[in-house]
């Protein structure tokens, strides 16, 4: 299907613009997704230097989307791209100019704002947005994280937002969403009674989920401080990845009900007490070390700090869900920077077999494992148990089942331009609906304010290692290990 709308990206040329909207728009041109007549205006303070054709080369040159940059291709789309020198606090010709080249008479025809712009500016645009009249029946809005500090900011933010656009045209993205391996696992686990079965604490021994980043804070440090990994990755992608992963089976795969079903998860996280906080929490801060075989500095010196922060750069919580199909589950979850590798993993762990029938197969049966890789490369895979025919003896091992559908050689779009695709459509399925943002918070500000309230620094770890001596702890204790990238970079043979 060839999607036709008008697309405003407000921040056009920052980062998230240069480095993810519009290489994933171009690529979409390309495949024929993205309809040569939508219109796509950048919004910038001070407008761009030289042609359009000539910024968006560099911009490909630099950020590389998902096909090859053709110079043909790369004109065409081009001559779609309008590029509105706008302030985003005040109105004024600009904005006039703005509502006349959107002027359309066709209310099907979608109408696309995207705020890849700080938080802080979210309230003043709406209300521009409003103000002009680009908020009709047409329109949708598009909210880029962070939404909020903490509860009372995101309640704040959705308020504000509410009373420019109606909730069913606000779009709260998160690009772990609209991953390719999130929408197969939701149709592995919805359109399969094998897997369905298989879903719960009967069978279930743990699950883990990672988002590691080998990055420090280089070019985000005048938002990382005073964030950290708590707000910044543990509040949003994770808990909404826990929450595709728990969630029980919608009555229909549509947007409500995907997101009542959501919902339910987060109102059955336990919630933590202190003494939980400290046992089950760790969080910490990296310090300098080596990556790469090169040396890195610690967060601080990356900051030019004078004084000690305590923003954490790495978290790793146990939780649970308190419902009869998670009840006795353990979800472990985890993200950090400067970690040796960069990579994004759901593990759904099994049970271990309760007897070995066979005295040649010893004691090292893995269990079995579904593997939901989201990054840097979408894939499904399911671990279990073969026999070995190359050994002599009565052994087994270890094999990876793949579970991916498209060709290797196929062109995937990318996270963003799906999203965008479901915006422009109206589609609400793959967005966060604001109670699953506030409930997110309640959960996150009880920890942070546990640790506000303590006289504990974070713990350290040094970078280009897979964090605090406490994060591994936190699953020794429970006779559990980490899903360590070692073991699944090789191939299983």
């Amino acid at each position: 299907m060839v999607d036709v709308f008008d697309l405003v990206i407000f921040g056009g040329s920052g980062d998230l613009s240069r480095k993810k909207l519009l290489p994933a728009l171009y690529a979409g041109f390309v495949a024929g997704r993205v309809a040569p007549d939508s219109r796509i205006y950048l919004t910038s303070r001070s407008g761009l230097k030289g042609a359009v054709y000539d910024w968006l080369k560099e911009v490909f040159d630099e950020s590389h989307p998902a096909c090859p940059v053709e110079d043909a291709d790369l004109k065409a789309f081009a001559s779609m791209v309008s590029v509105v020198e706008l302030g985003l606090t005040e109105g004024g010709d600009d904005w006039e100019g703005l509502k006349m080249s959107l002027a359309c008479d066709d209310d099907a025809r979608p109408l696309v704002h995207f705020l890849a712009i700080p938080p802080g500016l979210f309230t003043s645009t709406c209300e521009l947005l409003g103000k002009y009249e680009l908020n009709g029946k047409r329109a949708r809005v598009v909210l880029e994280k962070p939404l909020g500090h903490d509860l009372a900011s995101a309640q704040a933010i959705n308020a504000d937002v509410g009373r420019t656009f109606e909730e069913s045209q606000t779009f709260r993205i998160d690009h772990y969403l609209g991953k390719e391996a999130v929408q197969n696992l939701l149709a592995l686990r919805f359109s399969n009674i094998l897997f369905e079965e298989l879903w719960s604490g009967r069978t279930i021994d743990h699950i883990q989920i990672t988002i590691a980043e080998d990055l420090g804070v280089e070019g985000r440090a005048g938002f990382y401080e005073g964030t950290g990994a708590m707000r910044d990755m543990v509040q949003n992608h994770l808990l909404q990845l826990l929450c595709l992963v728990a969630m029980e089976p919608p009555a229909r795969m549509d947007a409500d009900s995907i997101r009542d079903e959501k919902l339910k998860v987060l109102k059955s996280l336990k919630q933590l007490s202190g003494p939980e906080i400290d046992r089950d929490v760790v969080r910490a801060q990296y310090a300098s070390g080596a990556m790469r075989g090169e040396a890195v500095g610690s967060y601080s010196e990356d900051l030019e700090l004078e004084q000690p922060s305590n923003t954490e750069t790495f978290v790793a919580l146990k939780a649970h869900i308190e419902n009869w199909r998670w009840a006795g589950v353990p979800f472990y979850l985890r993200t950090g920077k400067r970690l040796p590798d960069r990579f994004a993993e759901i593990v759904i762990q099994f049970k271990q077999i309760p007897h070995s029938p066979h005295p040649g197969w010893g004691n090292n049966i893995s269990p079995n494992r579904f593997i939901i890789r989201l990054q840097p490369e979408d894939h499904l895979a399911l671990r279990m148990m073969v026999k070995n025919h190359s050994a002599k003896a009565e052994t087994l091992k270890e094999v990876e089942m793949n579970l991916d559908v498209t060709g290797d050689n196929a062109v995937r779009l990318g996270p963003y331009l799906r999203l965008i695709l479901d915006a422009a459509r109206g589609d609400q399925s793959l967005f966060v609906h604001r109670d699953e943002v506030e409930h997110a918070w309640r959960w996150v500000d009880r920890i942070i304010e546990h640790w506000d309230q303590s006289d504990e620094p974070p713990e350290t770890y040094q970078s280009g290692t897979w964090g605090p001596y406490e994060a591994h702890d936190l699953m020794t204790r429970d006779r559990r290990e980490w899903f360590h990238e070692t073991s699944h970079r090789k191939a299983v043979r």
